[in-house]
């Protein structure tokens, strides 16, 4: 297993308020790898450390969404 982290940017134009925050955040926490996961309301900005071995951005993505929100990964 990897102890190298990566970050991993995904977009949301659908973060409107600090509720959207909480749900998002502990939904990304939950995943096995997450290491860290901030959600920037005013820019739609999400991002996330992760173990690349354990979790894969599109699996950040499935639980974007999985908690009701639309979510891509973002060009950086």
């Amino acid at each position: 297993m990897s102890s190298a982290s990566k970050r991993s940017v995904l977009r949301s134009s659908e973060l409107s308020c600090p509720s959207c925050v909480r749900v998002i955040e502990r939904a990304l926490r939950a995943l096995a790898g997450v290491t860290h996961a901030e959600v920037f309301v005013s820019t739609g900005r999400i991002e996330v450390f992760h173990d690349p071995e354990r979790v894969a951005t599109a699996d950040l993505v499935a639980a974007v969404r999985a908690v009701g929100y639309r979510a891509a990964p973002a060009l950086v």
